[in-house]
C-alpha cells in the first residue's frame, strides 16, 4: 500500500507539470504588458487582400497616458506613413508629402489592432470564450476581435512563447482565412521612453536653410565670409523657391477603379485644370452613386493639417482617413477623394483597394 501511495502522489505531479491554465497565461500575458511603462516592438505586418498581399516593416511605440506611435513603410513602394498620438491629437503622417490627416478620434481603443500590445490583450480580456491552444514554443489563444470598419475579420490567434511574449499575431476572416498577420522580431517592454518621443514636430520638414545661417562662427574673419556668401546663398534660395512655386503637376492616364457595385455605372469623366495642374473627377451613378477624384500629388515645403472627423482606416497599400461620407488616401504620387452617402465602408475599401492594384502614371512639368 505505502508502494502504491507513492507511485500515486508522483503521478500527480508529472499531471501539475503539464500545460497552464488559460487563467494562468493570460494572468502573466497581462502582467508582461501591463508592468511596461513604455516599450517598442518591431517586426513585420502582411495585410491581403483577395489577389495580394501587402507587406509593411513596422516599428510600434507606446508610453503610458495613451502615447502611441506607429511606423509603417510599404515594402512594395516605399511609402511611409506614422500613426501619432499625443496629448493633443491623432495624426497620420505622410513624411514624403509633409502632409498629416488630424483626427478626432477614439483611436485605438475604438478597434483591435494587430500590431499593439494592449490592443490584443483588450480583445483577450473581453472575450469570456477565447480558447488556448496547444503549441510545440508555449501557447496560442483564439479570441474574437473588433474591426468595425471590416466586419470580415471575425477572430485571431495569439502566438506566445514560455515567457508569454508576444511573437505572432494571425486576424481571420469566417472561411479561416488569414488576412492580417503581425510577426514580431524584437519586443522591448523597458524601452524607456519620455513624451519628447511623441512630438509631431520630429515629422515636419522646414524648408532648407543655409548652413551659414545655422552655425556659429568660431572666429571674426570666417564669420564674416560667411555673411557674405549667405546674401548670395539667399538669392539662390529665392530663385529656387520661385522654381518650386512653378511646378506643377498632372494626370495623363485615368485611373479607374477595377471595382464598381453592381447596377452602377461611370457616367462623367472630367478633368479640371487647378493652379498646381490638373484634376480628375469621376462620377458613378445607378444603385450606388458616388464621385472618384484624383490628383497628382506635390510635396508641400511646410506642413499641411487636413482636419478629419473619423477614424484612420488601413488600405492594402496605405491609410487612409474616413470620414461619414468620405474617404481619402495618398498612394503612389496620387491623392484620392471617394465621396457617396449610398456606399458602405466595405464598399469604399473595395473601391479604393481596386485603385491600388493599377499601374499609376504621373507627370511634373
Amino acid at each position: 500500500m505505502k508502494r502504491l501511495a507513492v507511485i500515486f502522489c508522483f503521478a500527480l505531479l508529472l499531471c501539475g507539470c503539464g500545460k497552464e491554465s488559460k487563467d494562468d497565461v493570460i494572468k502573466d500575458f497581462k502582467n508582461n504588458i501591463n508592468n511596461s511603462k513604455s516599450y517598442k516592438v518591431t517586426g513585420n505586418m502582411e495585410i491581403s487582400n483577395d489577389e495580394e498581399t501587402f507587406t509593411y516593416s513596422l516599428e510600434s511605440y507606446y508610453l503610458k497616458d495613451n502615447y502611441y506611435k506607429v511606423i509603417l513603410v510599404n515594402q512594395t513602394n516605399n511609402h511611409e506613413q506614422i500613426i501619432l498620438k499625443n496629448q493633443e491629437d491623432i495624426y497620420v503622417i505622410t513624411p514624403a508629402l509633409n502632409k498629416s490627416f488630424k483626427f478626432q478620434s477614439e483611436w485605438p481603443d475604438n478597434s483591435s489592432q494587430a500590431y499593439l500590445l494592449g490592443s490584443i490583450l483588450k480583445d483577450v480580456e473581453e472575450d469570456a470564450d477565447s480558447k488556448l491552444l496547444e503549441s510545440d514554443k508555449g501557447y496560442v489563444i483564439k479570441s474574437k476581435v473588433n474591426y468595425p470598419n471590416n466586419a470580415e475579420l471575425t477572430y485571431q490567434k495569439i502566438y506566445l512563447n514560455n515567457k508569454k511574449e508576444v511573437e505572432k499575431v494571425e486576424v481571420y476572416n469566417a472561411n479561416d482565412i488569414v488576412k492580417i498577420k503581425v510577426d514580431f522580431e524584437t519586443v522591448d517592454l523597458k524601452a524607456g521612453l519620455n513624451k519628447n518621443d511623441f512630438k509631431l514636430e520630429d515629422y515636419v520638414k522646414e524648408e532648407e536653410k543655409s548652413k551659414e545661417e545655422n552655425q556659429t562662427c568660431e572666429d571674426g574673419k570666417t564669420c564674416e565670409n560667411k555673411t557674405n556668401t549667405s546674401q548670395e546663398d539667399k538669392e539662390q534660395s529665392k530663385d529656387t523657391n520661385n522654381s518650386t512655386a512653378k511646378k506643377t503637376t498632372s494626370i495623363e492616364n485615368i485611373i479607374y477603379p477595377l471595382y464598381i457595385p453592381s447596377n452602377t455605372y461611370l457616367t462623367s469623366s472630367e478633368k479640371v485644370e487647378t493652379a498646381t495642374g490638373n484634376r480628375v473627377i469621376l462620377t458613378f451613378s445607378g444603385e450606388k452613386n458616388f464621385v472618384l477624384i484624383e490628383e497628382a500629388t506635390i510635396a508641400n515645403d511646410s506642413m499641411e493639417i487636413v482636419p478629419v472627423y473619423g477614424e484612420p482606416l488601413f488600405l492594402s497599400e496605405t491609410i487612409g482617413a474616413l470620414s461619414a461620407n468620405s474617404l481619402s488616401w495618398d498612394v503612389n504620387n496620387i491623392s484620392y477623394y471617394l465621396a457617396s452617402t449610398e456606399l458602405t465602408v466595405a464598399e469604399m475599401q473595395l473601391i479604393a483597394n481596386s485603385l491600388g492594384n493599377e499601374t499609376l502614371v504621373a507627370n511634373t512639368k
